[in-house]
């Protein structure tokens, strides 16, 4: 089970017992904002896009931003192409509605947008569709081994 992993993750870090498990659903950005009380933009959505090679690479942005085809290829130097639903469990190990940076199948390049820094802490899924965690940008950072802040998202200012 996929939040299992993403506990065993944070075991590691001794935060297990900071993910949150909800009754109701946090599958969307509006219901996780809805369910967590909090504004959309402050959710961290992980995207998961296709790489150069095999391997999916991972953004990590704020609920209220979306994905700016030029500045994805300027950064990453290809087109953004998001994976398909299967592509995304067999990549991350988690299945659309709660995927995120932590407790990956695969060892997978993680980068975090620029959109979140103007929160003093965000709610990353962990692992399933009623899950969560608090966590501020350098925690996120820590915890997911990101690569590097990067800026290819619009709409969020």
């Amino acid at each position: 089970m996929s939040i299992e992993n993403v506990k065993a993750h944070f075991r590691l870090h001794n935060r297990e017992q900071d993910v949150q498990e909800f009754a109701t659903s946090s599958a969307t950005i509006e219901q996780a904002a809805e369910t967590i009380g909090v504004i959309p933009a402050r959710i961290a959505k992980t995207l998961s896009f296709r790489g150069e090679g095999e391997a999916a690479i991972l953004v990590v942005a704020a609920g209220d931003a979306k994905v700016d085809n030029k500045k994805f290829r300027e950064t990453f130097g290809f087109k953004a192409r998001m994976l398909t639903p299967d592509e995304v469990l067999e990549q991350t190990g988690h299945a659309i509605g709660g995927v995120c940076p932590f407790g990956l199948t695969h060892e997978l390049d993680v980068f975090l947008d620029v959109s979140m820094k103007r929160f003093s802490t965000l709610f990353p899924a962990c692992g399933s569709t009623n899950s969560a965690i608090e966590l501020t940008c350098d925690e996120l950072a820590q915890y997911s081994g990101s690569k590097d802040w990067v800026d290819v998202c619009k709409d969020w200012e």
